[in-house]
Protein backbone atom coordinates (compact mmCIF):
# COMPACT_ATOMS: atom_id res chain seq x y z
CA UNK A 1 0.00 0.00 0.00
CA UNK A 2 0.95 3.60 -0.73
CA UNK A 3 2.85 4.95 1.89
CA UNK A 4 3.43 9.09 2.14
CA UNK A 5 4.61 11.33 4.04
CA UNK A 6 3.75 15.38 4.96
CA UNK A 7 7.13 17.60 4.81
CA UNK A 8 8.66 20.66 5.68
CA UNK A 9 8.39 22.84 2.24
CA UNK A 10 10.45 25.63 1.02
CA UNK A 11 7.93 27.87 -0.15
CA UNK A 12 7.87 31.56 -1.06
CA UNK A 13 6.31 34.59 0.69
CA UNK A 14 2.97 34.59 -0.72
CA UNK A 15 3.13 37.50 -2.45
CA UNK A 16 6.13 36.59 -4.69
CA UNK A 17 4.96 33.25 -5.78
CA UNK A 18 3.37 34.29 -9.00
CA UNK A 19 7.01 35.64 -9.46
CA UNK A 20 9.14 32.54 -7.93
CA UNK A 21 6.71 30.14 -9.72
CA UNK A 22 8.29 28.66 -13.14
CA UNK A 23 7.62 26.27 -15.56
CA UNK A 24 9.10 22.69 -15.33
CA UNK A 25 13.26 22.63 -16.59
CA UNK A 26 12.97 19.87 -18.34
CA UNK A 27 9.74 21.75 -20.74
CA UNK A 28 12.38 24.44 -21.54
CA UNK A 29 15.52 24.81 -23.75
CA UNK A 30 18.69 26.97 -21.97
CA UNK A 31 17.70 29.90 -24.54
CA UNK A 32 14.02 29.61 -24.36
CA UNK A 33 14.38 29.63 -20.19
CA UNK A 34 16.92 32.58 -19.99
CA UNK A 35 14.39 34.74 -21.96
CA UNK A 36 11.30 33.87 -19.79
CA UNK A 37 13.52 34.64 -16.50
CA UNK A 38 14.49 37.67 -17.77
CA UNK A 39 13.91 40.56 -15.29
CA UNK A 40 12.65 38.67 -12.66
CA UNK A 41 15.21 38.19 -10.30
CA UNK A 42 12.22 35.44 -8.41
CA UNK A 43 12.15 33.42 -11.24
CA UNK A 44 13.07 29.71 -10.08
CA UNK A 45 14.49 29.39 -12.73
CA UNK A 46 17.43 30.71 -12.05
CA UNK A 47 17.57 27.06 -9.30
CA UNK A 48 16.46 24.65 -11.98
CA UNK A 49 17.74 25.79 -15.22
CA UNK A 50 20.98 27.63 -13.47
CA UNK A 51 22.89 27.86 -17.05
CA UNK A 52 21.33 31.14 -17.51
CA UNK A 53 22.98 32.85 -15.23
CA UNK A 54 26.28 31.96 -16.61
CA UNK A 55 28.10 32.33 -20.05
CA UNK A 56 26.60 30.93 -22.86
CA UNK A 57 29.17 28.46 -23.72
CA UNK A 58 28.62 26.99 -20.46
CA UNK A 59 28.13 23.17 -20.49
CA UNK A 60 24.68 22.48 -19.01
CA UNK A 61 25.66 19.49 -17.33
CA UNK A 62 28.99 21.15 -15.65
CA UNK A 63 29.46 21.17 -12.05
CA UNK A 64 29.85 24.98 -12.03
CA UNK A 65 26.25 25.04 -13.47
CA UNK A 66 24.83 22.61 -10.17
CA UNK A 67 27.12 25.22 -7.86
CA UNK A 68 25.37 28.31 -9.21
CA UNK A 69 22.01 26.24 -8.76
CA UNK A 70 23.00 25.80 -4.83
CA UNK A 71 23.85 29.29 -4.61
CA UNK A 72 20.65 30.76 -6.00
CA UNK A 73 18.41 27.96 -4.12
CA UNK A 74 20.36 29.69 -0.66
CA UNK A 75 20.46 33.52 -2.34
CA UNK A 76 16.80 32.88 -2.23
CA UNK A 77 16.41 31.62 1.52
CA UNK A 78 18.58 34.46 2.63
CA UNK A 79 16.75 37.14 0.85
CA UNK A 80 13.63 35.13 2.33
CA UNK A 81 12.40 34.97 -1.10
CA UNK A 82 11.77 31.23 0.42
CA UNK A 83 11.42 30.19 3.62
CA UNK A 84 10.90 26.54 5.19
CA UNK A 85 7.71 25.45 6.90
CA UNK A 86 7.43 25.51 10.44
CA UNK A 87 5.87 21.72 10.28
CA UNK A 88 5.78 19.03 8.26
CA UNK A 89 2.37 19.77 6.18
CA UNK A 90 1.00 18.10 3.03
CA UNK A 91 -0.50 20.48 0.72
CA UNK A 92 -3.62 20.86 -1.88
CA UNK A 93 -2.39 22.08 -5.28
CA UNK A 94 -5.29 22.40 -7.81
CA UNK A 95 -4.64 23.46 -11.10
CA UNK A 96 -7.83 25.10 -13.81
CA UNK A 97 -7.07 24.93 -17.16
CA UNK A 98 -9.96 26.05 -19.59
CA UNK A 99 -12.39 26.01 -17.30
CA UNK A 100 -10.99 22.12 -16.25
CA UNK A 101 -9.56 21.90 -12.67
CA UNK A 102 -7.67 19.13 -11.26
CA UNK A 103 -6.83 18.86 -7.75
CA UNK A 104 -3.77 17.24 -5.86
CA UNK A 105 -2.06 15.95 -3.11
CA UNK A 106 1.94 17.35 -2.44
CA UNK A 107 3.62 14.98 -0.24
CA UNK A 108 6.96 13.17 0.51
CA UNK A 109 6.44 9.55 -1.28
CA UNK A 110 8.83 6.74 -0.28
CA UNK A 111 11.23 6.05 -2.07
CA UNK A 112 10.89 2.04 -1.17
CA UNK A 113 7.54 2.18 -2.35
CA UNK A 114 9.82 3.20 -5.88
CA UNK A 115 11.93 0.39 -5.47
CA UNK A 116 9.31 -2.19 -4.54
CA UNK A 117 7.27 -1.28 -7.71
CA UNK A 118 4.43 0.13 -5.53
CA UNK A 119 5.08 2.81 -7.30
CA UNK A 120 4.05 1.69 -10.50
CA UNK A 121 6.48 3.05 -13.89
CA UNK A 122 5.42 2.96 -17.89
CA UNK A 123 8.54 4.27 -19.47
CA UNK A 124 12.54 3.61 -19.44
CA UNK A 125 14.88 5.88 -18.94
CA UNK A 126 17.80 7.50 -19.85
CA UNK A 127 21.06 7.30 -18.10
CA UNK A 128 22.22 10.88 -19.05
CA UNK A 129 19.08 12.69 -17.83
CA UNK A 130 19.33 10.43 -14.34
CA UNK A 131 22.69 11.50 -14.07
CA UNK A 132 21.61 15.18 -14.73
CA UNK A 133 19.01 15.31 -11.93
CA UNK A 134 20.85 13.32 -9.57
CA UNK A 135 24.27 15.38 -9.70
CA UNK A 136 21.21 18.46 -9.46
CA UNK A 137 19.69 16.89 -6.32
CA UNK A 138 23.14 16.01 -4.72
CA UNK A 139 24.44 19.56 -5.01
CA UNK A 140 21.78 21.29 -4.12
CA UNK A 141 20.54 19.06 -1.52
CA UNK A 142 16.78 19.89 -3.04
CA UNK A 143 14.20 18.14 -4.64
CA UNK A 144 13.09 20.64 -6.88
CA UNK A 145 11.06 18.77 -9.44
CA UNK A 146 7.87 17.16 -8.96
CA UNK A 147 7.23 13.67 -9.46
CA UNK A 148 3.50 13.66 -10.75
CA UNK A 149 1.76 10.64 -9.32
CA UNK A 150 -2.08 9.36 -10.45
CA UNK A 151 -4.28 6.43 -8.20
CA UNK A 152 -7.24 5.32 -8.72
CA UNK A 153 -10.18 7.40 -7.07
CA UNK A 154 -10.98 6.96 -3.10
CA UNK A 155 -13.83 8.84 -2.25
CA UNK A 156 -12.72 9.57 1.18
CA UNK A 157 -9.73 11.03 -0.02
CA UNK A 158 -11.63 13.35 -2.52
CA UNK A 159 -14.17 14.08 0.30
CA UNK A 160 -11.11 15.11 2.66
CA UNK A 161 -9.39 17.17 0.06
CA UNK A 162 -12.23 19.07 -0.95
CA UNK A 163 -13.72 19.76 2.54
CA UNK A 164 -10.36 21.33 3.16
CA UNK A 165 -10.69 23.63 0.00
CA UNK A 166 -13.75 24.68 0.96
CA UNK A 167 -13.02 25.97 4.82
CA UNK A 168 -9.93 27.42 4.38
CA UNK A 169 -8.35 30.25 2.37
CA UNK A 170 -5.65 29.07 -0.05
CA UNK A 171 -1.61 30.90 0.44
CA UNK A 172 -1.32 31.19 -2.95
CA UNK A 173 -4.01 31.63 -5.47
CA UNK A 174 -2.65 33.44 -9.39
CA UNK A 175 -3.00 32.80 -12.59
CA UNK A 176 0.18 32.49 -14.41
CA UNK A 177 0.89 33.71 -17.96
CA UNK A 178 -0.34 31.00 -19.43
CA UNK A 179 -4.19 31.47 -18.22
CA UNK A 180 -3.37 28.48 -16.21
CA UNK A 181 -4.28 29.16 -12.10
CA UNK A 182 -2.78 27.60 -9.51
CA UNK A 183 -3.99 27.57 -5.75
CA UNK A 184 -2.57 26.62 -2.87
CA UNK A 185 -3.51 24.75 0.58
CA UNK A 186 -1.71 24.01 3.44
CA UNK A 187 -2.86 20.94 5.40
CA UNK A 188 -1.10 21.51 8.86
CA UNK A 189 -3.67 20.09 10.97
CA UNK A 190 -2.41 16.82 12.46
CA UNK A 191 -5.63 14.97 12.59
CA UNK A 192 -6.49 15.90 8.94
CA UNK A 193 -2.59 15.17 8.56
CA UNK A 194 -2.60 11.53 9.87
CA UNK A 195 -5.97 10.53 8.50
CA UNK A 196 -4.63 11.13 5.19
CA UNK A 197 -1.42 9.38 5.60
CA UNK A 198 -3.91 6.31 6.68
CA UNK A 199 -6.24 6.64 4.04
CA UNK A 200 -3.52 6.42 1.52
CA UNK A 201 -1.86 3.19 3.51
CA UNK A 202 -5.51 1.73 3.04
CA UNK A 203 -7.17 2.59 0.41
CA UNK A 204 -4.22 3.19 -2.50
CA UNK A 205 -2.44 -0.12 -3.15
CA UNK A 206 -0.31 1.76 -5.81
CA UNK A 207 0.11 4.88 -7.39
CA UNK A 208 1.49 5.43 -11.07
CA UNK A 209 4.26 7.75 -12.10
CA UNK A 210 1.90 10.11 -14.57
CA UNK A 211 4.98 12.35 -15.46
CA UNK A 212 8.69 12.73 -14.03
CA UNK A 213 10.11 9.43 -14.25
CA UNK A 214 13.41 10.40 -14.69
CA UNK A 215 12.96 12.68 -11.01
CA UNK A 216 12.10 9.15 -9.57
CA UNK A 217 14.50 7.23 -10.54
CA UNK A 218 17.13 10.13 -9.57
CA UNK A 219 15.90 10.37 -6.12
CA UNK A 220 15.98 6.91 -5.62
CA UNK A 221 19.65 7.00 -6.87
CA UNK A 222 20.80 9.84 -4.57
CA UNK A 223 19.32 7.98 -1.32
CA UNK A 224 21.41 4.90 -2.44
CA UNK A 225 24.49 6.91 -2.84
CA UNK A 226 24.31 8.68 0.34
CA UNK A 227 24.08 5.06 2.22
CA UNK A 228 23.91 5.44 5.79
CA UNK A 229 24.28 9.39 5.91
CA UNK A 230 21.00 9.53 4.04
CA UNK A 231 18.68 11.82 5.77
CA UNK A 232 14.93 10.71 6.53
CA UNK A 233 13.98 13.14 4.58
CA UNK A 234 16.03 11.27 1.93
CA UNK A 235 13.94 8.45 1.80
CA UNK A 236 10.86 10.13 0.20
CA UNK A 237 11.03 12.16 -2.98
CA UNK A 238 8.55 14.87 -3.59
CA UNK A 239 4.83 13.84 -5.37
CA UNK A 240 1.90 15.50 -6.49
CA UNK A 241 -0.51 12.68 -6.44
CA UNK A 242 -3.61 13.05 -8.45
CA UNK A 243 -6.87 10.85 -8.77
CA UNK A 244 -7.84 9.23 -12.27
CA UNK A 245 -10.79 10.48 -12.86
CA UNK A 246 -9.61 14.08 -12.61
CA UNK A 247 -6.56 13.89 -15.23
CA UNK A 248 -6.63 14.77 -18.96
CA UNK A 249 -3.74 13.12 -21.69
CA UNK A 250 -2.92 15.16 -24.35
CA UNK A 251 -2.15 13.25 -27.97
CA UNK A 252 1.85 13.26 -27.88
CA UNK A 253 2.66 13.87 -32.18
CA UNK A 254 5.24 12.51 -34.17
CA UNK A 255 7.52 14.36 -37.50
CA UNK A 256 10.07 12.56 -39.18
CA UNK A 257 12.52 14.35 -41.34
CA UNK A 258 12.92 12.49 -44.40
CA UNK A 259 11.09 9.56 -45.77
CA UNK A 260 14.05 7.45 -45.71
CA UNK A 261 14.55 8.23 -49.57
CA UNK A 262 11.22 7.34 -50.76
CA UNK A 263 9.08 9.45 -52.78
CA UNK A 264 5.99 10.94 -51.77
CA UNK A 265 4.05 8.75 -53.80
CA UNK A 266 6.20 5.83 -53.01
CA UNK A 267 5.83 6.18 -49.56
CA UNK A 268 1.75 6.46 -49.55
CA UNK A 269 1.83 3.43 -51.36
CA UNK A 270 3.80 1.48 -48.69
CA UNK A 271 1.44 3.32 -46.01
CA UNK A 272 -1.68 2.06 -47.63
CA UNK A 273 -0.75 -1.32 -47.28
CA UNK A 274 -1.31 -1.56 -43.74
CA UNK A 275 -3.55 1.95 -43.39
CA UNK A 276 -6.71 3.22 -45.51
CA UNK A 277 -5.19 6.14 -46.44
CA UNK A 278 -8.25 8.78 -46.98
CA UNK A 279 -6.96 12.57 -48.12
CA UNK A 280 -8.68 15.50 -46.49
CA UNK A 281 -6.56 18.65 -48.04
CA UNK A 282 -6.33 21.21 -46.05
CA UNK A 283 -8.70 20.25 -43.11
CA UNK A 284 -6.52 18.82 -40.07
CA UNK A 285 -6.60 15.29 -39.01
CA UNK A 286 -7.39 15.13 -34.84
CA UNK A 287 -7.70 11.36 -34.75
CA UNK A 288 -11.35 10.78 -32.77
CA UNK A 289 -11.02 7.22 -32.18
CA UNK A 290 -8.50 4.61 -31.35
CA UNK A 291 -6.39 2.94 -34.70
CA UNK A 292 -7.33 6.15 -36.51
CA UNK A 293 -4.21 8.47 -37.09
CA UNK A 294 -3.25 11.66 -39.13
CA UNK A 295 -1.03 12.54 -41.43
CA UNK A 296 0.37 15.55 -42.92
CA UNK A 297 2.67 15.84 -45.85
CA UNK A 298 3.04 17.64 -48.71
CA UNK A 299 1.10 20.36 -47.97
CA UNK A 300 -2.02 17.91 -47.79
CA UNK A 301 -3.29 16.23 -44.68
CA UNK A 302 -4.96 12.37 -44.57
CA UNK A 303 -6.67 10.13 -41.96
CA UNK A 304 -4.66 7.07 -42.22
CA UNK A 305 -7.04 3.73 -40.30
CA UNK A 306 -5.10 0.75 -39.13
CA UNK A 307 -6.21 -2.26 -40.72
CA UNK A 308 -6.95 -5.37 -39.14
CA UNK A 309 -4.11 -7.67 -38.49
CA UNK A 310 -1.89 -4.76 -38.65
CA UNK A 311 -1.72 -4.85 -33.89
CA UNK A 312 -2.45 -6.83 -31.38
CA UNK A 313 -5.03 -6.78 -28.23
CA UNK A 314 -2.07 -6.85 -25.80
CA UNK A 315 -1.69 -3.48 -23.66
CA UNK A 316 1.50 -2.10 -25.51
CA UNK A 317 0.18 -3.56 -28.72
CA UNK A 318 -3.45 -1.84 -29.32
CA UNK A 319 -1.26 1.68 -28.66
CA UNK A 320 -1.32 3.74 -31.57
CA UNK A 321 2.09 4.86 -31.20
CA UNK A 322 3.02 1.19 -31.07
CA UNK A 323 0.87 0.73 -34.73
CA UNK A 324 2.67 3.92 -35.84
CA UNK A 325 6.08 2.64 -34.89
CA UNK A 326 5.72 -0.71 -35.80
CA UNK A 327 3.89 -0.26 -39.43
CA UNK A 328 5.55 3.18 -40.12
CA UNK A 329 8.05 4.74 -38.57
CA UNK A 330 9.79 1.20 -38.69
CA UNK A 331 8.67 -0.54 -41.70
CA UNK A 332 8.76 1.95 -43.88
CA UNK A 333 11.15 5.31 -42.28
CA UNK A 334 13.71 2.92 -40.97
CA UNK A 335 13.57 4.25 -37.34
CA UNK A 336 14.11 1.40 -35.25
CA UNK A 337 15.05 3.03 -31.81
CA UNK A 338 12.89 6.61 -31.83
CA UNK A 339 14.65 7.54 -28.18
CA UNK A 340 17.51 7.58 -29.76
CA UNK A 341 16.84 8.33 -33.45
CA UNK A 342 17.81 11.98 -34.40
CA UNK A 343 15.59 11.38 -37.30
CA UNK A 344 12.29 12.07 -35.04
CA UNK A 345 10.69 14.39 -33.46
CA UNK A 346 8.24 14.57 -30.40
CA UNK A 347 5.89 17.57 -30.15
CA UNK A 348 2.86 17.61 -27.49
CA UNK A 349 -0.46 18.25 -28.45
CA UNK A 350 -0.58 21.26 -26.81
CA UNK A 351 0.91 22.80 -29.32
CA UNK A 352 -1.98 21.96 -31.72
CA UNK A 353 -2.10 20.08 -34.97
CA UNK A 354 -1.34 23.38 -36.75
CA UNK A 355 2.93 22.81 -35.47
CA UNK A 356 2.75 19.79 -37.02
CA UNK A 357 1.89 21.35 -40.41
CA UNK A 358 4.42 24.12 -39.77
CA UNK A 359 7.14 21.68 -39.22
CA UNK A 360 6.32 20.09 -42.47
CA UNK A 361 5.94 23.00 -44.49
CA UNK A 362 9.04 24.74 -43.58
CA UNK A 363 11.27 21.33 -44.89
CA UNK A 364 12.25 21.02 -41.32
CA UNK A 365 9.97 18.15 -41.23
CA UNK A 366 8.90 15.81 -44.13
CA UNK A 367 5.89 14.31 -42.66
CA UNK A 368 3.82 14.14 -39.37
CA UNK A 369 1.78 12.26 -37.33
CA UNK A 370 -1.48 13.16 -35.38
CA UNK A 371 -2.50 10.57 -33.08
CA UNK A 372 -5.53 9.46 -30.67
CA UNK A 373 -4.57 9.98 -26.57
CA UNK A 374 -3.82 7.39 -24.31
CA UNK A 375 -6.10 6.94 -21.88
CA UNK A 376 -4.98 7.04 -17.74
CA UNK A 377 -6.54 2.95 -17.79
CA UNK A 378 -4.57 2.19 -20.61
CA UNK A 379 -1.58 3.51 -18.98
CA UNK A 380 -3.30 1.75 -15.57
CA UNK A 381 -2.75 -1.09 -17.51
CA UNK A 382 0.46 -1.49 -18.75
CA UNK A 383 2.20 -0.51 -15.39
CA UNK A 384 -0.01 -2.88 -13.86
CA UNK A 385 1.71 -5.54 -16.19
CA UNK A 386 4.94 -4.86 -15.87
CA UNK A 387 5.83 -3.75 -19.62
CA UNK A 388 6.72 0.01 -20.92
CA UNK A 389 5.23 2.26 -23.16
CA UNK A 390 6.68 3.45 -26.41
CA UNK A 391 8.67 7.10 -25.55
CA UNK A 392 7.11 10.04 -25.82
CA UNK A 393 3.26 7.63 -25.39
CA UNK A 394 1.71 10.79 -23.24
CA UNK A 395 1.18 14.38 -22.58
CA UNK A 396 -0.37 15.77 -19.45
CA UNK A 397 -1.62 19.14 -19.20
CA UNK A 398 -1.37 21.16 -17.21
CA UNK A 399 1.73 21.11 -15.58
CA UNK A 400 2.57 21.61 -12.28
CA UNK A 401 5.02 24.69 -11.69
CA UNK A 402 8.66 24.70 -9.80
CA UNK A 403 9.28 26.55 -7.24
CA UNK A 404 6.02 26.63 -4.87
CA UNK A 405 7.17 23.45 -3.21
CA UNK A 406 10.61 22.41 -2.97
CA UNK A 407 11.88 19.42 -0.75
CA UNK A 408 15.03 19.49 1.00
CA UNK A 409 16.76 16.22 1.98
CA UNK A 410 19.77 17.81 3.92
Amino acid sequence: MAKILPFKALRPAAELASKVASRPYDVLSSKEAKTEAQGNSYSFLHVTKSEIDLPENADIHSMEVYDKARQNLHAFIQRKVLFMESKPCYYIYELVMNGRSQTGLVCGSSVEDYENDIIKKHEFTRPEKEQDRINHIKITGAQTGNVFLAYRNVEAIDNLLNQWKKDRNPVYNFTADDNIQHTIWVINDSSSISNITSLFEEEVPNTYIADGHHRAASAAKVRAALGDKASEEANYFLTTLFPASQLHIMDYNRAVKDLNGLSVDEFLKKVGENFEVKLTGQNEVKPEALHQLGMYIDKNWYSITAKEGTYTNDPIGILDVSILQNNILSKILGIHDPRTDTRIDFIGGIRGLSELAKKVDSGEMAVAFSLFPVSIEQLFDIADSGNVMPPKSTWFEPKLRDGLLTHLID
